[in-house]
């Protein structure tokens, strides 16, 4: 079956004021009053003096949050929760071009004050019982993830070791739900395990202000295999599971376990994966040791 019509020459629109788009997001917009996001913005986030449309931060960042939630990827996109009956719903939201003018006054103090609430936030959620078993034992994954943007005036868009112009943040979540607790934002071209350290700190910080009180455990791929990650993790008594480069010393420590010292192990693929422990003593360099 063919279409005698090209798609180019077609527009779809949503204008019956009688209907509502995504109403699904009343249960999130409820939520969000309870906890009090708006009021918190408000109160933490302070665009500079000199910025334009620094007001209502609050109301702004619902916009921006309630455009995601139903798909926006663009600030056009935010004209969602005005379409239709939708601003019989959702009322105080703004138009595309304010939220542009209120976006483009952050600086990187303003992003942090923006960490700061999203701190509060995570502790206000879980002390309403909305995250994990806060006395049970937690384990967070760190990892990098590539976000790809076609603009080449974005700020902070590079080219990365994918080979893929955009972003590259950090992210931790919650192993068993996958729920992200922490995110940083850097440039596309920043190393994946650029700012590790710091992140680590702020991660395990968060959760354990949000009321988790059971043991940690930290887990992250190759990418992070260095003093700053592991010093993170053990001056805040954070178990960690990190996987080692294969390096000389790795595969000179392998080649050294006796072949009845392996142990099968569950995996996809029968037989396809075996376990072996051996004592290994990493980072030797004097840096390491220093502190």
């Amino acid at each position: 079956m063919r279409s005698n019509h090209t798609l180019v020459g077609m527009e779809t629109t949503f204008d019956e004021d009688n209907l509502l788009p995504n109403g699904g997001l009343v249960v999130p917009a409820a939520l969000a009053q309870r906890l009090g996001v708006a009021e918190l913005i408000d109160e933490r986030v302070q665009l500079p003096e000199t910025a334009p449309g620094r007001a209502a931060s609050g109301a702004k960042a619902m916009t921006v949050i309630g455009a995601m939630l139903a798909g926006a990827d663009c600030i056009d996109d935010v004209a969602v929760l005005r379409a239709g009956a939708a601003a019989e719903v959702f009322d105080d939201t703004r138009a595309p071009s304010t939220i542009g003018t209120w976006l483009r006054g952050f600086d990187w103090g303003t992003v942090r004050q923006l960490d700061a609430a999203s701190r509060t936030l995570l502790a206000r959620a879980w002390d309403a019982g909305l995250g994990p078993d806060l006395y049970a034992d937690l384990t967070l994954d760190l990892d990098s993830t590539i976000c790809r943007a076609f603009g080449t005036a974005k700020q902070g868009v590079r080219f990365g070791y994918t080979g893929v112009r955009g972003l590259h943040p950090l992210l931790a979540t919650v192993a068993d739900t996958d729920e992200v607790v922490h995110s940083r934002m850097r440039g596309g071209n920043a190393g994946a395990a650029r700012g590790a350290g710091s992140f680590t700190r702020e991660t395990i910080a968060r959760v354990r202000d949000a009321g988790a009180t059971g043991a940690l455990t930290i887990r992250a791929d190759s990418a992070f295999y260095g003093r700053p990650f592991v010093h993170a993790c053990l001056d805040h008594d954070a178990a960690f599971s990190v996987t080692a480069g294969l390096d000389k010393a790795i595969k000179k420590a392998i080649a050294a376990i006796d072949d009845d010292a392996w142990t099968p192990i569950d995996y996809w693929q029968e037989g396809g994966a075996d376990v072996a422990e051996i004592e290994y003593t990493a980072f030797t360099s004097p840096e390491f040791h220093s502190s």
